[in-house]
């Protein structure tokens, strides 16, 4: 029997992770039971402060075997809390986060990985940013999408309330 040689590993294709990414990770497992139940986890944090999280169809399928609502509105939840984590991690602050806020639309179903991004506009962020180093509270509005074959599938509006930790 000859033995094919492995193909040399391609390293571009590899991205380094975002150092706070394995934190978040960490604290939605251990604060957040559903979160292991739902297979979620976080792809990528991009420079231009672009949160992507995924989760398999399997423990998300509903009785048509696509994706079930509730699934996809906890995945775009999770996504919306964490960039807004995310956004005030890198502002050097630390804050209580909640959603008080939300409003979803399903437009297609999505019968593959779930796969949700969130990119808080830059204004609003900044003004949030200030607000909360201001007075101790502020909200964040973040809309997060979840798309399926090169369509949006899902869009996701929320606010999320955040006041600093004493």
């Amino acid at each position: 029997m000859i033995e094919q040689a492995s193909p040399p590993c391609d390293t571009r294709r590899v991205t380094a992770i975002h150092p706070l990414c394995l934190e978040l990770q960490s604290t939605w497992f251990t604060e957040i039971p559903l979160v292991a139940a739902l297979g979620v986890e976080i792809v990528e944090y991009t420079d231009d402060g672009e949160l992507r999280v995924r989760a398999p169809l399997d423990p998300n399928r509903n009785v048509h075997g696509t994706a079930f609502a509730g699934s996809l509105y906890s995945v775009c939840v999770l996504t919306g809390w964490g960039s807004a984590w995310f956004a005030l991690r890198l502002a050097g602050l630390a804050a209580q986060i909640v959603v008080a806020e939300s409003r979803i639309e399903y437009r297609k179903a999505v019968a593959g990985e779930i796969v949700c991004s969130c990119r808080p506009d830059p204004d609003s962020l900044a003004r949030s940013v200030e607000e909360l180093r201001a007075s101790g509270h502020a909200s964040l509005p973040v809309i997060c999408g979840i798309d399926t074959n090169g369509k949006r599938a899902v869009t996701f509006a929320g606010t999320y309330v955040v006041r600093r930790e004493k």
